[in-house]
């Protein structure tokens, strides 16, 4: 039985959504839709003191008048703290974690890579951080658009976080246990995820769960080469007919546009853009984080 394709989106609330982060929404939804699959969006409000107020429904009014309409209702990380807290009290009871009390400054000391130091220290949950105890580092990956792809060992290596010092779920874990509720079988998404990939994945095998596949887009940048981010303020995406952005958007994933779309409606064209989705003609990105495509 062949397995329904399903993709999703999932910004955080810091920030409304900018012309970068549309790009990730459109190849996803593209990719999605282009295989009959289903599009799901969900909210990764796990960060409060990141959280701008007003910025989740604002983003979801974004994609719905981009015409970007996803299947099924949207799911809040911020209402799966118990699933979170199942998988973290599964892996501590299998020893596959460990609570570090290291400070950032002494990791910074050892050039910003953890060393294991707290692995068998055996220290309580106190003012302690969670880490995964690595058992199968990933140092690459297959990626859909790009081939394979190689992190720095010793990133890959690194027994990395999982809970923090401060209460709140790491990334790391949330993704995954979130991608794997929604039964996400292909992850597309900006290149700047292409690092924490490998640590996903490492998750996903020690969890004995099926990772999904993934297709890492290229990041669209402001006139001094940064990322457009909202840490970078990004300008929230224009109000009016969302045409004209689409189509820059589309022009920017290397997809043609048909004769005369700018007259088109936003549901023209866009079915126009799945019904021609052609993913080869997307640009590899460039890796600015150490990774490396063979």
């Amino acid at each position: 039985m062949t397995t329904r394709y399903v993709g999703r989106f999932a910004p955080s609330p810091s920030g409304d959504l900018h012309f970068g982060s549309l790009i990730a929404a459109l190849g996803s939804f593209l990719q999605a839709k282009a295989r009959r699959g289903r599009w799901l969006v969900r909210i990764e409000d796990i960060d409060p003191p990141r959280e701008v107020a007003g910025a989740a429904s604002r983003i979801l009014n974004a994609l719905a008048r981009y015409g970007l309409h996803w299947d099924g209702d949207v799911l809040y990380q911020s209402q799966r703290a118990d699933a979170y807290r199942q998988v973290l009290d599964s892996l501590y009871q299998q020893n596959l974690c460990y609570y570090c009390n290291c400070t950032r400054a002494r990791i910074q000391l050892l050039d910003g890579v953890y060393d294991g130091h707290c692995r068998d220290l055996n220290l309580p949950a106190g003012g302690a951080a969670l880490r995964l105890r690595l058992a199968k580092p990933v140092l690459g990956f297959h990626d859909q658009l790009c081939g394979d792809i190689n992190v720095p060992p010793e990133f890959a290596k690194e027994d990395f976080i999982i809970h923090r010092k401060d209460g709140l779920f790491a990334y790391n874990l949330a993704v995954v246990v979130d991608d794997h509720f929604q039964g996400v079988t292909e992850i597309v998404r900006g290149a700047d995820l292409i690092l924490p990939t490998v640590r996903q994945i490492a998750l996903y095998r020690q969890l004995g769960w099926r990772e999904p596949d993934y297709l890492h887009l290229p990041l669209a940048l402001n006139e001094a080469g940064d990322k457009l981010s909202k840490q970078n303020h990004a300008p929230a995406l224009p109000e009016g007919n969302p045409v004209p952005t689409l189509g820059k958007a589309l022009t920017f994933l290397g997809q043609t546009l048909p004769d005369g779309w700018a007259d088109a409606s936003t549901d023209e064209l866009l079915a126009w853009a799945i019904g021609h989705w052609t993913p080869s003609s997307i640009p590899c990105p460039s890796h600015s984080t150490g990774a490396t495509s063979n």
